[in-house]
């Protein structure tokens, strides 16, 4: 996976979006044509092409194209996976921390895998139930592991900005497949995470 470049941005989508956010500047009152907001609408336009790549992408063929044979069945654990995504509700930032882990079953995946599978589905309109939920079952039906757990922590915009406007909230949301179903086993993930 790789992300995109300035130069590699679909120019009918920047230009659609671009008279959007054009639009958008003009509703809000402000003047489209001074100095500082004159090159926005471009740049807004292949900012939000470029977090929400995501759609363009195969989750299932990235992980599919890094995994290998291995006799391993300890845990495998990924953590403090940076997130940045766009809430679908509001299109405002979530951020915060992945933990991924898994338990093979005669298969392991490169690791750097697990983090873009993370970008992929991040760089979506989302909510972190779903992208929980979606991290989980791609590793879950792609690798069929003995089992997969998936914990994020985030802090949204919308929470801090506008409505309740509380600063100091997080989110966390989990789930758990196969053996992170057994007790024991889950803790010891949740401890390793701290």
């Amino acid at each position: 996976m790789s992300y995109k470049t300035y130069e590699e941005y679909t120019q009918p989508f920047v230009d659609e979006i671009k008279s959007n956010y054009l639009s958008i500047i003009e509703n809000i009152g402000e003047d489209p044509s001074r100095n500082g907001i004159l090159k926005t609408p471009e740049r807004a336009a292949k900012a939000m092409q470029f977090l929400t790549q995501g759609y363009e992408m195969d989750p299932q063929k990235i992980l599919l194209g890094a995994m290998f044979e291995e006799d391993y069945d300890d845990m495998v654990l990924i953590k403090d996976i940076e997130l940045y995504s766009l809430c679908e509700h509001h299109m405002l930032p979530f951020f915060g921390k992945v933990h991924v882990a898994y338990i093979p079953n005669g298969k392991i995946v490169g690791l750097s895998k697990i983090p873009r599978i993370v970008d992929v589905f991040a760089r979506r309109l989302q909510v972190q139930e779903r992208l929980t939920h979606d991290i989980l079952e791609c590793i879950n039906n792609t690798l069929q592991p003995k089992g997969v757990a998936v914990v994020i922590e985030a802090q949204h915009m919308c929470m801090m900005m506008r409505g309740v406007q509380k600063q100091n909230s997080a989110t966390t949301t989990s789930g758990f497949r196969g053996e992170f179903k057994n007790q024991e086993t889950r803790n010891e993930f949740l401890k390793l995470i701290g």
